[in-house]
């Protein structure tokens, strides 16, 4: 083999070792920034329909973070369970002191989404309230489903296997004994 074509490989390789190293390391980076975020109380989801276009982006992963339900006012973003099987992200529209049969007030918001023309035809209980949105990141939703039910669990293993395997595989011994002088 010519000398220029083995220094040709070695520089694909050290390439490629560089580029595989990027990519371990920004995986890492991000995994680990993922698991911090969660273990600081952030709830992250996915934004699955338009009704909050153009603030939230469908496909957009956002970071809610918990709020004091009695600082929220009309106006501001809240995600919300619509039901057991719902998470909602709507804007309120205003803010309800809603009085019971026994004189008791409860608090409860009348919520429209951005891109709708209507309020929503709920009243959202304080209970039902998960957070707001102080963070969007446009597309990355699209990521995070995907990888979070197979096949897309089982591609990512595979790709981070291969991409971990390749950046840390020692040099294959037939090019080893073809560089010894």
């Amino acid at each position: 083999m010519g000398r220029s074509k083995i220094a040709k490989q070695r520089m694909r390789r050290r390439a490629w070792g560089i580029i595989s190293t990027i990519l371990v390391a920004a995986i890492l980076f991000f995994a680990i920034l993922l698991v911090t975020l969660k273990v600081a109380g952030f709830n992250l989801l996915t934004v699955l329909s338009g009704s909050m276009e153009p603030a939230y982006h469908v496909g957009s992963l956002i970071f809610v973070k918990n709020v004091d339900v009695n600082t929220l006012k009309e106006n501001d973003v809240i995600t919300f369970m619509a039901d057991e099987d719902t998470i909602v992200t709507h804007r309120i529209y205003s803010v309800l002191n809603e009085v019971g049969d026994d004189g008791s007030t409860t608090l409860k918001f009348r919520t429209k989404g951005d891109a709708n023309t209507a309020t929503d035809a709920s009243l959202v209980d304080y209970r039902n309230v998960i957070g707001t949105p102080v963070l969007s990141i446009p597309y990355l939703g699209y990521l995070a489903n995907f990888i979070q039910r197979p096949p897309g669990i089982y591609i990512a293993l595979v790709f981070a296997t291969v991409l971990v395997v390749s950046a840390f595989a020692p040099k294959n011994r037939k090019e080893r004994s073809s560089e010894k002088p």
